[in-house]
């Protein structure tokens, strides 16, 4: 088969390679911490790069930006490549963007709150139903008088107009609390303080820039910072879901491609599932389920296959399985599931296997070119061309200065959006003793703001055509997946 179609992760009776035509029928990579879960993901990263399929992942410890700079031909590399039978392994480095939320380490990321949408911030929020539901209103409102809700200050401006007006605005939308408004204020301040607000506001992410492949035709590996990001662990499960939801709905359908559009590698994947109600376990094996179709691979990094829900774990073909530990009755149970879920061969005893493999190996099963598991085996896992471990900062600062990028998204825009259209009436309505709510609505047609209001209609409409579900699937069938309902 063509090199190009197929990416070497390892040999154990046979060698054994992923088709890039099998990549879109997702993945898992599991094994306990130090097994070498990290290499595994690098060097499928690397392949998948090679075969000019661009890769999202996420840096939770800092190692994988190594992915950047050419490895070393350290010895141990070498004689694994050569018992691997690899006569091309050669150090090299890969094309790579480095993104931030926060804006330190990569080019910063951000989306609008109207985008995120009520759903998934109440989740993000850990917000009551009562909460909800005044958050619910507050978007209601703000698409109905055309406020554009751009970052977390039009959105704590829109509260607090919700809170001075809740008897005139009960009428028509229910009742608004103020507990509950200032419930939801504290929460967006927590948020605030935990760096979050720097991921809000414009310019919004395009995700084209996701997807691109260099010069030489190889993928673009796009590495989110994330050692920084883990210490709010909500935060980072909400921002890679609603990564995944933006793909879903602005992509369009594809069917199955001789490689995927992109990889999207999802670490630590069991903070996605920690104390998940079963509607949103439901809901996120819709997406991974349907994602397949726009040409999307969806692959979890976690430390047991028991941390994924079996109805998510039965949709990922491609395995592999590094060591586990069996020193209790529990771990011993955790070894037993992980074997289950494994074809099985019976020249190996897998469950004894998995308690035996030693740093760099695992037990692999992938999906051959009709679309079946193969036989499990255990195999020694390719050496990474790419560096091993982290890069220095001033590496980091030469590959932000070459990235095609520089300079699209540094700068943050402030224009008139929600908090300041409401300051304005407000100081209107003082002007005139008139409620703030009563201001006269000839304040909404300055040419600027229908500038905002025609740029986000034209936006909604543009996202509808990419799909059939639009915008309405991001806060309503996919915002389910934050309703914890």
């Amino acid at each position: 088969m063509d090199t190009e179609q197929q990416i070497h992760l390892g040999t154990g009776e046979t060698a054994l390679y992923l088709l890039t035509a099998m990549a879109n029928r997702h993945g898992l990579i599991a094994g306990a911490t130090g097994t070498g879960k990290t290499v595994t993901l690098q060097v499928l990263a690397e392949g998948f790069s090679r075969c000019g399929v661009p890769v999202f992942l996420a840096d939770v410890k800092g190692d994988l930006s190594g992915l950047s700079q050419a490895g070393e031909a350290k010895p141990k590399l070498l004689e694994r490549a050569q018992t691997l039978g690899m006569t091309d392994y050669a150090p090299r480095a890969h094309p790579t963007l480095f993104w931030d939320l926060f804006g330190t380490q990569g080019h910063p990321i951000r989306t609008t709150v109207s985008d995120m949408g009520p759903l998934l911030l109440a989740r993000l929020l850990d917000l009551n139903d009562t909460q909800e539901g005044i958050l619910n209103i507050a978007f209601k409102l703000a698409d109905d008088e055309g406020l554009l809700l751009l970052d977390l200050k039009d959105l704590r401006t829109l509260l607090t107009h919700l809170a001075d007006n809740a008897t005139e605005i009960k009428s028509r939308y229910g009742n608004i609390s103020g507990a509950s408004v200032g419930a939801i204020q504290r929460a967006l301040l927590t948020l605030e303080q935990q760096g979050a607000a720097q991921f809000f506001g414009e310019p919004a992410l395009a995700l084209d820039d996701f997807m691109h492949t260099d010069f030489s035709g190889q993928g673009v590996i796009s590495i989110l910072a994330a050692d920084t990001l883990m210490q709010t662990p909500k935060l980072y499960a909400t921002f890679l879901l609603w990564l995944l939801a933006e793909l879903f709905e602005e992509l369009p359908e594809a069917g199955d491609l001789p490689k995927p559009k992109l990889v999207f590698f999802f670490d630590e994947a069991h903070l996605l599932f920690n104390d998940a109600p079963k509607a949103l376990v439901e809901q996120i094996e819709q997406v991974v389920r349907l994602i397949r179709s726009k040409g999307v691979g969806v692959y979890f990094i976690s430390q047991n296959p028991s941390d994924i829900p079996d109805s998510i774990l039965g949709q990922l073909g491609n395995r592999v399985q590094h060591a586990l530990r069996a020193f209790t009755p529990r771990d011993q149970k955790a070894v037993r599931a992980a074997a289950q879920t494994l074809r099985a061969n019976s020249g190996i005893d897998t469950e004894t296997a998995i308690t035996e493999l030693g740093v760099g190996e695992a037990l692999v099963s992938l999906l051959d070119a009709k679309g079946t598991p193969g036989i499990v085996q255990r195999a020694l896992i390719c050496p990474p061309c790419s560096r091993m471990g982290p890069i220095t900062a001033a590496e980091r600062q030469q590959v932000l200065e070459r990235s095609p990028l520089r300079g699209k998204y540094e700068q943050t825009i402030d224009r008139e959006s929600a908090h300041e259209r409401l300051q304005a009436r407000a100081q209107q309505a003082i002007a005139t003793n008139a409620p703030a709510d009563e201001a006269p609505a000839r304040e909404k047609s300055t040419g600027r703001q229908r500038q905002g209001v025609g740029e986000a209609l034209a936006k909604s409409v543009v996202r509808s055509m990419g799909s059939s579900l639009g915008r309405q699937i991001v806060r309503g069938v996919l915002g389910a997946l934050f309703k914890g309902r």
